[in-house]
């Protein structure tokens, strides 16, 4: 095969000469051979910091079952954007007819005369959220070239409707979109319209829940936004240091049990962030770090309900009290035992609270938290655990929900700071081995799974939802493929039951929605671009200075490849595509 790239002055080009495809570069040649051997042409065009132009090319272009079939029926032909515009815009122009999603990777299908018959973006190599593979969408045109071509050359509905019935073809027996919707449906029904949340009494938070509702494609942020105002004007808060009780009693979000745990407000954190409401993520924050957190910098796994009141116990004497005398008394004791898990999910709301609100002694928490559970909650072989008192690690070990939580901890922290080497510890808290109990195990006892996501997401969930969001940094394909295989033999049952399984819901509706990834690549951290991105609703949002990016891909995150070597450009990419990159902060709104 010629070789036609290597020697062009395109780095985006010499990047694609070793494919096996048998690339043109933009030129005569390459309509000459296509009205030669009457097959259309495949126009490729990205540039060279466009994130899911390297991932189309690793996938696809890369693959040598895929390269045989676009060398047996097409010419194809790839080309940099940056060093032919008028040639981008000429067949941007001509894809509009064919996708609202304009952007990079473009993939075209013109006829040899050069005229557009079909356009995309980013296909991917299975069919996935609505998107046929790409090896379906070339099945699909050469079969409507070489059957109708009369019907191709007036238009491009033969080519659609085959493409409608690929994309549901291979879903990987994941749940669409109608499917997602359909299951937030059924929790919302459930809504008490008079007190706001879920059922009645006694009353929980639900923060799994809340969280799958607020995913656009439940199509529930408002349910969600009336359960956490209701929640926030209750005596479910506590007014004085606004951390959130366990549960009411009551139906009205009355009469607490008074314990205030970490699992419950670290969750209530995201809840309310998404929400809009940064007073309550305030309070509760402040709660965390007065309260909970230890010597250290983790914090403990919840509060007590009962505390001493004139040398006798009282259950929420404590917390009924105003805050004149509140501070006389001898608050509530916090259990004080760092579990992995628990912290894993302090740690992302922190990091992405912090982020997003710029308060970075929230992040630097994050992170105190962080560095203690690595260092602290290991056995003496250096395997994880499951909890640590007072700097001592405890033998049992560490759960598929410990592993997953704090992965996903961890890679929220990486974004927040923009160093990669959190994402790298993140990826390897996930290959850590899952050790049945031995004690289980020496009596032949087998431990009872269960997969539901509860007060907190399941290990599936969790492990599922780092796993992805290690792809969405670009860590690569085998980490979407994983999440899948983990969520996929729970879909059915989660449908069913939505309520018992709200985190698993919302990893499939991420995994049903095309993704959306913001890099603000600057050297200070504030100002107008970065204030921007952080304000951005997006599955991954960075704010990193050029030395940092270089720092990410260097580690193998792909998402950040080719983005270091300018200062205050931010780059979007969402639904597979990837806009130009740009300076102006009022473009990541639009």
């Amino acid at each position: 095969m010629t070789n036609r790239l290597a020697d062009t002055l395109s780095p985006y080009l010499r990047a694609h000469a070793d494919n096996p495809v048998d690339w043109h570069p933009w030129g005569e040649e390459a309509f000459a051979e296509a009205r030669r051997r009457d097959v259309p042409l495949l126009v490729s065009i990205g540039y060279s910091t466009c994130h899911w132009c390297h991932v189309m090319a690793r996938e696809s272009f890369a693959d040598d079952a895929t390269a045989a079939q676009i060398n047996a029926a097409f010419v194809p032909v790839k080309i940099d954007r940056e060093e032919h515009p008028e040639v981008d815009a000429a067949f941007m122009a001509a894809a509009s007819a064919f996708t609202r999603s304009l952007g990079w990777p473009l993939t075209v299908f013109a006829t040899p005369a050069g005229r557009t018959f079909y356009a995309g973006t980013y296909f991917p190599p299975q069919a996935r959220g609505g998107v046929p593979s790409f090896r379906d969408v070339l099945t699909a045109v050469n079969e409507a070239w070489t059957e109708r071509r009369a019907e191709v050359e007036e238009s491009a509905d033969a080519v659609a409707d085959a493409l409608r019935q690929a994309a549901t073809a291979d879903a990987g027996g994941m749940p669409g979109a109608e499917a997602i919707a359909a299951a937030a449906a059924a929790i919302m029904q459930r809504e008490d319209h008079r007190h706001g949340g879920f059922g009645g009494a006694p009353k929980f938070p639900m923060a799994t829940t809340l969280r799958f509702l607020q995913h656009p494609l439940a199509q529930g942020a408002d349910a969600a936004r009336r359960a956490i105002d209701a929640m926030a004007a209750s005596p479910l808060r506590d007014e004085i240091d606004g951390g959130f009780f366990r549960y009411a009693t009551q139906a009205d979000w009355s009469v607490p049990h008074y314990e205030r745990m970490l699992i419950d407000n670290a969750q209530l954190i995201d809840v309310a962030l998404a929400a809009g409401r940064d007073d309550v993520v305030r309070g509760i924050v402040g709660f965390l770090l007065g309260v909970l957190r230890r010597d250290g910098g983790a914090f403990g796994a919840a509060q007590d309900s009962e505390s001493w009141i004139d040398g006798e116990r009282s259950e929420g004497g404590y917390y009924r009290a105003d805050a004149w005398d509140r501070a006389s008394l001898r608050p509530p004791a916090v259990d004080g035992k760092v579990l992995t898990g628990w912290n894993g999910l302090a740690i992302g709301a922190l990091a992405r609270a912090g982020a997003r609100l710029d308060e970075q002694e929230w992040v630097d928490a994050a992170a105190a938290a962080a560095d203690h559970v690595l260092r602290v909650n290991r056995s003496a072989t250096g395997a994880l655990v499951r909890s640590s008192l007072d700097g001592a690690a405890a033998a049992a070990v560490a759960t598929a929900a410990d592993v997953g939580l704090l992965a996903d901890g961890l890679l929220a922290l990486a974004l927040a700071t923009g160093e990669a080497s959190w994402a790298t510890r993140a990826l390897a808290v996930l290959e850590e081995p899952l050790v049945a109990d031995p004690v289980l195990s020496a009596q032949g006892l087998a431990a009872a799974g269960d997969d539901s996501d509860g007060d907190l997401p399941s290990g599936v969930a969790s492990r599922a939802s780092a796993h992805l969001t290690a792809w969405l940094l670009g860590a690569g394909d085998e980490h979407r493929e994983r999440a899948v295989a983990l969520c996929a033999p729970l879909v059915e049952r989660a449908l069913q039951h939505p309520l018992a399984y709200g985190a698993l819901l919302r990893l499939c509706a991420t995994l049903a929605a095309p993704s959306r990834q913001v890099v603000a690549v600057v050297e200070h951290r504030q100002g107008a671009l970065a204030d921007a991105a952080r304000r951005v609703e997006a599955d991954v949002v960075a704010v990193v200075s050029p030395a940092q990016a270089r720092g990410f891909a260097d580690a193998g995150f792909s998402l950040f490849e080719g983005k270091d070597a300018a200062d205050g450009v931010a780059y979007d990419c969402r639904d597979f595509v990837c806009r130009l990159p740009t300076v102006d902060p009022s473009a990541l709104s639009v």
